[in-house]
């Protein structure tokens, strides 16, 4: 009984231990890798661990926004992978050699087609060093307006007005276009579009537009709200109040009430928006006149 337990051992022994490659002379066995994995698996959960508890410090630091909090709570987890993957291939003995292995890995990545993983991972790095979005932003990406909920290695994860979660990659916001409502400066300048028919008095109408203005408490009294004659169009003048708003996540709430705001204004005034016209003239056909 004994004798077969060892040959079964020994069996156990030789599979494990059989080499299957070699990285620089050093042979890598089905051992090595299952520690490799057990390894990276016990460097993942702490890292989520500091992460926890990194969160926990930080939101007591009222001082910082957010969107800080965030960038230095996911550095310190890449660092704390970068060492634990240079830590486990050491521990099992391959030597990375100034991470030539690594990068030799991402070559062979992109040969087989994963390029667009690997500009991904790249464009999160410069998102979350160079900032131009941040955790909390308000954002417009193509047809989507929401706020950014979280930057990831690969994608950035944007809460629509909707309460929908959209999965953006994040090489979209390094080689396209992207609005950006809460970037540096927080104040917006609001532009509110009317038309007036051309027997209106525009000094009533440019009076009442800063009425309204004046009367939502959500507009900034400074700068102070101003009123332009942009155009004359087909059927009226067309008018536009700007006016300056505190938090950009509102600009379509105070876009409604200032709307609805103005159309009671004007109708307090006298004031009236003309709808588009069009005229038409009917005139008799002439008797037709056949030769003979």
């Amino acid at each position: 009984m004994n004798m077969e337990l060892n040959e079964a051992w020994e069996l156990v022994q030789k599979i494990i231990e059989f080499p299957l490659f070699t990285v620089k002379q050093t042979p890598v066995t089905l051992l090595s890798i299952v520690i490799l994995f057990f390894f990276l698996g016990l460097v993942g959960l702490f890292a989520r661990l500091v992460r926890k508890l990194m969160t926990r410090w930080l939101s007591r630091l009222s001082y910082l926004e957010e969107g800080t909090r965030f960038v230095l709570i996911r550095v310190t987890q890449y660092i704390i992978f970068a060492i634990g993957i240079i830590t486990a291939f050491q521990f099992i003995g391959l030597d990375l050699s100034g991470l030539t292995v690594i990068f030799g890995l991402l070559s062979v990545g992109i040969g087989f087609g994963l390029q667009n993983i690997v500009s991904n991972f790249i464009s999160g790095l410069v998102l979350l060093f160079e900032r131009p979005i941040r955790v909390g932003d308000r954002v417009i990406v193509g047809e989507h307006e929401g706020d950014v909920e979280e930057i990831n290695i690969r994608s950035t994860t944007i809460r629509t007005l909707q309460n929908i979660s959209v999965i953006v990659p994040n090489s979209e916001f390094t080689s396209q276009n992207v609005i950006n409502w809460s970037h540096g400066d927080r104040r917006v300048r609001l532009p509110i579009n009317v038309g007036v028919s051309y027997g209106s008095d525009l000094d009533a109408v440019n009076q009442a537009l800063l009425d309204v203005a004046a009367e939502n408490p959500k507009i900034m009294k400074v700068p102070k709200p101003e009123v332009h004659h942009t155009n004359f169009g087909n059927s009226s003048w067309d008018m536009r109040l700007w006016a300056w708003i505190k938090n950009p996540k509102e600009h379509a709430q105070i876009r409604s009430e200032l709307h609805g705001a103005i159309i009671k204004k004007f109708r307090e005034n006298n004031i009236e928006i003309p709808f588009p016209q069009r005229d038409l003239h009917l005139r008799s056909a002439e008797p037709l006149v056949i030769k003979q």
